[in-house]
């Protein structure tokens, strides 16, 4: 058996492991993809300050997000057909989020539904909702993630407009996936995750399917979903949301200071410097380099979380040093799901995890909710988006 190191490690398994038209749905990102990209490596430009003869027992890495204690501030981001890359995925990530003690965020565009990993679960989760048009619907939804005991309503600004994932179309993505001589000839060579799904109910999206007026089975979800999100969306629609959900919320899809003010003014508990993971508009500014301006913005103001771009532990040390109170990984999660189940979730975590803890150490720090810009080296001018590195 392979040893596992990294997250890359995962990846590379997870590869191997998963129908192509779902790995490509994770490792991809919209139209050149220059995004993705640049979410990764602008990491990179920020270097750390090695701290020596420093005492470093008694180390911590927990902290809290949104009031919640957290094993460390890193939560497990909402991913769409989480449930497709392993079989009931959405239950065995939230399981083993909860086993480690950070937050696990259910997406509305999960195979598994609310009620599933609520009855899953000892604990509450965090629930994502997109910015649809149909009052009815939403309500029911926000009303269902209560019922559920959900302790944070995750709402999703900037998916008023799909991006174009070339990637997708061209593997005609669809959960369950379409039969096709392509994608047979795939999920051939992909034996273990083929008996999996066969021994799961779950294969549709669980939070739509019968919930949703006029759908009921995949064919009509298509055509619902082409016509459910909210193209006029605006922040008077998104104060609609918090008064309906009464509890703790969060808004993702923040890249620019002024709608970070803006979120802020409606009263959100947090938000989450993302841009969906290169997923929507590409040749946007990646979320690292996002962050410092709208830390200047609205730091004081709402709790900022970021997201997009983590693979590494490293990778959550320099957003928190940069201000950030929390983050989020996505594919790093999907990665360790897609190539071991539950076990691999947790193999994420882990890694994460050490990462974090000796890359604080050797910057001198031993409690996280310490870190700050004293511990890197950052570029002059990286939090400027017009300067060119």
């Amino acid at each position: 058996m392979a040893v596992i190191t990294n997250i890359e490690d995962l990846r590379r398994i997870y590869e191997r492991r998963t129908p192509r038209m779902f790995y490509d749905y994770a490792e991809s990102g919209s139209w050149t993809e220059q995004t993705f990209r640049e979410n990764i490596s602008d990491f990179r430009h920020i270097r750390l300050r090695q701290r020596v003869a420093v005492d470093m027992s008694n180390r911590s890495t927990r902290s809290q997000m949104v009031g919640q204690d957290v094993a460390m501030p890193v939560a497990l981001a909402p991913v769409g057909l989480t449930g497709m890359q392993s079989a009931d995925g959405e239950i065995k990530a939230a399981r083993a989020a909860e086993a480690f003690g950070v937050p696990f965020t259910l997406s509305t565009m999960s195979i598994c539904s609310i009620e599933d990993v609520a009855e899953h679960t000892t604990k509450p989760f965090w629930f994502q909702v997109y910015t649809l048009k149909d009052d009815d619907f939403m309500r029911r939804l926000i009303d269902r993630a209560r019922a559920a005991q959900c302790s944070a309503l995750v709402v999703t600004v900037d998916l008023q407009v799909l991006g174009q994932r070339h990637k997708d179309l061209k593997n005609g993505l669809s959960a369950p996936p379409k039969l096709t001589a392509r994608s047979i000839a795939n999920m051939m060579t992909k034996i273990p995750w083929g008996l999996e799904m066969l021994g799961t109910k779950r294969r549709f999206f669980g939070n739509i399917v019968g919930h949703a007026k006029g759908v009921s089975d995949p064919a009509s979800l298509s055509t619902w979903t082409a016509e459910a999100f909210d193209v006029s969306l605006d922040w008077k629609r998104i104060a609609q949301f918090k008064e309906w959900w009464g509890g703790k919320l969060i808004v993702k899809g923040i890249m620019e200071p002024e709608d970070a003010r803006r979120a802020a003014e409606i009263g959100a508990d947090a938000i989450i410097v993302s841009n969906h993971g290169g997923r929507q508009l590409d040749g946007a500014v990646s979320s690292i380099r996002m962050l410092p301006a709208i830390m200047d913005a609205v730091g004081d103001k709402v709790e900022v979380h970021l997201d997009s771009g983590i693979r590494s532990g490293q990778d959550v040390l320099k957003a928190l040093a940069l201000g950030a109170k929390g983050t989020y990984i996505g594919r790093a999660f999907t990665y360790g799901l897609g190539a071991m189940g539950q076990p691999g979730v947790t193999k994420a975590l882990e890694i994460i995890h050490k990462e974090l803890d000796v890359s604080m150490a050797l910057c001198g720090e031993t409690d996280i909710r310490n870190v700050g810009p004293h511990m890197l080296y950052v570029p002059q001018g990286f939090g400027d988006p017009t300067v060119q590195l």
